[in-house]
């Protein structure tokens, strides 16, 4: 399965997840939910993924996690936000370089413009 199929999937996924539950809950939810979801559909799944920073060869001990990470390929980066800022587009940005992925969606649940898609420049 390619990236943009499971893209698909994630969109979907997102929202059946944003029309049952709406916003103002807690991401730890919404990451539950969505995971269910994508489970159903056989895809593998795995949250608080661990992503090494590796600076002038050397692995630096940092803590950044991906929310979930879908079939190896695509990262999912969850919010219940206000507001998305431009700091939240970069950190997944900075995602895709550092794992070497191709893409990767950012979900706001608390807001009506819920999903963006980011893919690898």
């Amino acid at each position: 399965m390619t990236e943009n199929e499971i893209s698909y999937i994630i969109r979907g996924a997102i929202f059946k997840v944003y029309n049952a539950l709406g916003p103002g809950l807690l991401e730890s939810v919404y990451v539950a939910a969505l995971v269910f979801e994508l489970r159903k559909f056989g895809l593998i799944v795995k949250t608080e993924v661990p992503l090494p920073v590796v600076y002038e060869g050397e692995k630096l001990d940092i803590g950044f996690r991906i929310d979930i990470l879908v079939n190896d390929l695509v990262i999912v980066e969850v919010k219940s936000i206000e507001q998305l800022t431009a700091v939240h587009h970069k950190v997944v940005l900075t995602y895709l370089k550092l794992s070497s992925k191709k893409l990767a969606v950012l979900v706001n649940f608390n807001t009506d413009n819920i999903a963006k898609a980011y893919s690898e420049k």
